[in-house]
């Protein structure tokens, strides 16, 4: 569902004139609340990721996707020939562009039907979607050096793009192209179904005969497309919850891979929402729908130069920490972090007009007095570019039982705008500690700790065979100037033995780090120390079980955060 359709289809979505908020006129007066002292979960930028989001070469250009910490993207499978929203050429080649999307610390899905030039889908048979299928995979397993591939997505939107009469039912063509790929290939996540909205009636129906033969995703797929969907996706959570436990099947991850209508996908504000509704309800990934040009980071560039949104996202991208719990006044709505170490609160919030409050509690830890930034995106669409963001005003506040209340006047509904709460005096001018959990984690897992640094760690990272499986832990970190960094590592280790990973940044060759044991897993403290030699601006930096190019490492270790000095 992310080309743009007849306009039969597009009265489904009801949608209104473009560039209109689709909801209720927006009274001011409302307070929107920031819970410091309650975390929801670790930072991972869950909204932060797009529908053929990335090509090849200069489009988009790495310096503009660093910033937003893209979470993850769903791309063409390799050799993709689908000619999207008046293409004149195939786009954004997964395999392609794998290389790319590791550096920006993103994660991707290959769409498989888009192996077809044309959407809606055009059905040949089974014997050429099975050659289809078998090439795709086989290209796959042969890429030995790309990472970050967790995902065949089976079929896009089989709601009303599945051609029953000449392919039989969906729930049968699933099960029988997933026992096709796990003959080819034992490792890379399957997902789906992809219906183009959710629907307690399919998503039965389609748990059930997945359970019952042995096909069941290992991540759960549908689309929030229509206008003001982001209303409706904590009933669509609870409901597919439901679902799972009355069918006996294990929680799965929930990837909602394409979200905003056409109407809404450029509106500051409304990225918000989808921002704090997805977080607030444990979406494991988000993707921007792709209804206009591929390459463009879904409409967050033109002319690889950042539009109003871009910003909403950058800031969604500065976040740190742990997502804290945001409660929305009437169509005042948000998002927001904090990262204990530096000691930052970062709100992203918009969606109402006129005069508003930010009420912000459990900011004792900051001090008996804050700095607060307000800034602002403008309005102006995919076409128009903002160069940055506009500051609105700067202040101090004095903390009250560990609270203030922030004014927001004058707002505009369609913008969205930052508060950013920093201690009145020696706050960091640059982030040090980066958390593993964080991190772009591959084929490892997060987890939780009181010992933790901000309660969080990863661990099972322990793969060390083809680059489908092996487990490594990529940092993105920001420096301010060239330099060697001494880098302090929090680790676990209760193997009884010295463990090893590989060390690897910005293409550099790899080099080894040794972890002495420690008392017991999940528990910290102990930390080592080695050098980097980083650029200034954005590096990443990869600690490795296994990774393409390197042998393996030894032994296992558990990651607390890195930490640059």
């Amino acid at each position: 569902m992310r080309h743009r359709r007849t306009a039969a289809i597009l009265t489904v979505l009801t949608l209104v004139t473009a560039g209109a908020l689709a909801s209720p006129a927006h009274a001011a007066g409302n307070t929107l609340t920031v819970n410091v002292g309650t975390p929801v979960r670790p930072v991972t930028h869950v909204a932060s990721g797009g529908l053929y989001a990335v090509d090849t070469g200069a489009t988009p250009p790495l310096e503009q996707m660093y910033p937003l910490r893209l979470n993850h993207l769903t791309q063409p499978p390799p050799g993709g020939q689908q000619l999207g929203n008046g293409a004149t050429r195939p786009c954004c080649d997964g395999l392609q562009v794998a290389g790319k999307v590791t550096s920006a610390g993103a994660q991707q899905f290959f769409r498989m039907p888009d192996i077809y030039p044309n959407f809606p889908y055009r059905w040949v048979s089974w014997a050429d979607w099975e050659a289809k299928v078998r090439t795709m995979v086989q290209a796959r397993v042969g890429a030995t050096a790309a990472t970050n591939i967790d995902g065949w997505e089976l079929w896009n939107e089989p709601d009303w793009t599945w051609n029953t009469a000449a392919a039989g039912p969906f729930t049968a063509a699933w099960t029988r192209t997933h026992r096709l790929i796990r003959s080819l290939d034992t490792v890379t996540p399957i997902v789906g179904p992809s219906h183009s909205y959710y629907n307690h009636n399919w998503m039965v129906e389609f748990l059930t005969n997945a359970r019952d033969t042995g096909t069941l995703p290992d991540v759960i797929v549908w689309h929030e497309l229509g206008n003001d969907d982001y209303l409706n996706v904590g009933a669509h959570v609870a409901d597919y919850r439901a679902v799972e436990q009355s069918l006996g099947i294990a929680p799965r991850p929930i990837s909602i891979n394409e979200y905003a209508s056409p109407s809404q996908v450029d509106i500051p504000s409304v990225a918000v929402h989808y921002m704090a509704v997805f977080e607030r309800h444990g979406i494991r990934d988000a993707e921007r729908a792709y209804w206009y040009e591929a390459g463009t980071l879904n409409g967050l560039l033109h002319n690889n130069a950042p539009t109003a949104s871009y910003w909403a996202y950058k800031w969604y991208g500065d976040m740190a920490g742990t997502i804290v719990q945001t409660v929305p006044g009437s169509w005042l709505e948000g998002v927001a972090s904090y990262d204990s170490t530096r000691r930052f609160v970062n709100v992203v919030l918009g969606g109402d007009s006129g005069n508003n409050t930010v009420r912000v509690t459990g900011l004792g830890a900051l001090g008996a007095q804050v700095r607060v930034t307000l800034s602002r995106t403008g309005t102006g669409g995919r076409t128009t570019n903002q160069s940055a963001p506009v500051t609105v005003s700067a202040a101090t506040y004095t903390v009250s039982n560990g609270s203030i209340s922030v004014p927001v006047n004058g707002m505009d509904a369609l913008a969205a705008y930052q508060l950013l709460i920093t201690p009145a005096s020696g706050a960091a001018t640059w982030q040090q500690r980066y958390e593993a959990e964080n991190a772009t984690v591959v084929n490892a897992g997060r987890f939780s700790s009181g010992s933790a640094s901000n309660g969080g760690y990863v661990g099972r990272i322990d793969g060390t065979a083809n680059s489908r499986a092996q487990s490594f832990v990529d940092f993105l970190v920001n420096v301010p100037t060239a330099r060697s960094y001494p880098m302090t590592i929090g680790y676990a280790n209760a193997t009884g033995a010295t463990a090893t990973h590989g060390l690897a940044y910005n293409g550099s060759a790899w080099s080894t780090v040794s972890y002495p044991p420690t008392s017991a897993w999940g528990s910290f403290g102990a930390t080592v120390t080695t050098t980097v030699n980083l650029r200034a601006g954005y590096n990443v930096i990869r600690l490795a079980k296994g990774a393409p190019q390197f042998a393996g490492g030894t032994g296992f270790a558990e990651l607390d955060y890195v930490q640059l000095s």
